[in-house]
């Protein structure tokens, strides 16, 4: 079974919903059997990699409401994070363009690591206020994942997945996604925004048991071609050289 994610590491929401993912799976007895994809998406692909203002006044810029309030928004997420076990700090938090980030954690998917990349890129940017735009920062992450340096260093010198980034967001839009996160599993069952646990959970639930009564079908349909008439047809034995 697999679940993909179109997810960006500047959203927070994204952040608690692959936490919240991750609580249904430990619940879901097929855990194993789950493929988990991590699917680019930039909620501001024009954002510059050096940005001057911080969080507070973005939203204060974007939605044009008072920093106090902006304030108050940003404490109601820290809020919701922590109950999550997550440690928003976003005060010392870096804005910048994650494009790079993003083909870091598409060359991690490559490698086997996409989860794990994923996870240290957000905890890079919500917790320890690193500039995940920079270069060194995003070499200090693959490194701690395991990832050769030098490679990733070839990957973001010459764009190499720049092309992948850009087509996960293109299959966004033709799939309707306009706001992250957005969880697809078994390309039928969707799950928007960081639900609960237990959404998740009925979900998978829910395409498991899809998947296994479709395996069923296909099995007694090839039974039944094989054994038409009344008669079951077996493989006629190689002849003797």
């Amino acid at each position: 079974m697999k679940v993909q994610i179109w997810s960006d590491i500047a959203c927070p929401f994204c952040y608690i919903g692959k936490k919240q993912l991750e609580t249904a799976l430990e619940q879901f007895p097929h855990k194993e059997q789950v493929e988990v994809e991590f699917k680019s998406f930039e909620l501001d692909p024009n954002a510059p990699v050096a940005v001057d203002y911080d969080v507070h006044d973005m939203l204060v810029k974007k939605y044009g409401m008072s920093r106090s309030r902006a304030i108050a928004m940003n404490e109601q997420v820290k809020q919701a994070g922590k109950e999550k076990g997550i440690d928003f700090q976003f005060d010392p938090l870096v804005l910048t363009n994650t494009f790079d980030a993003h083909q870091l954690a598409q060359y991690a998917g490559k490698m086997g690591k996409g989860d794990l990349v994923m996870g240290e890129l957000f905890q890079a940017y919500f917790t320890d206020g690193k500039h995940v735009g920079d270069r060194q920062t995003l070499l200090d992450i693959a490194e701690k994942a395991g990832l050769d340096q030098n490679e990733v260093q070839k990957v973001l010198d010459g764009q190499e997945f720049a092309d992948d980034v850009r087509e996960d967001e293109k299959e966004a839009r033709q799939l309707g996604i306009s706001a992250v996160p957005f969880f697809l599993i078994n390309d039928k069952y969707s799950v928007a925004g960081a639900q609960p646990a237990d959404t998740f959970l009925r979900a998978l639930e829910t395409a498991w048991t899809e998947e296994a009564v479709q395996t069923e079908k296909a099995a007694d349909a090839s039974f039944e071609e094989a054994c038409a008439d009344g008669v079951c047809a077996v493989p006629s034995p190689k002849e003797e050289v």
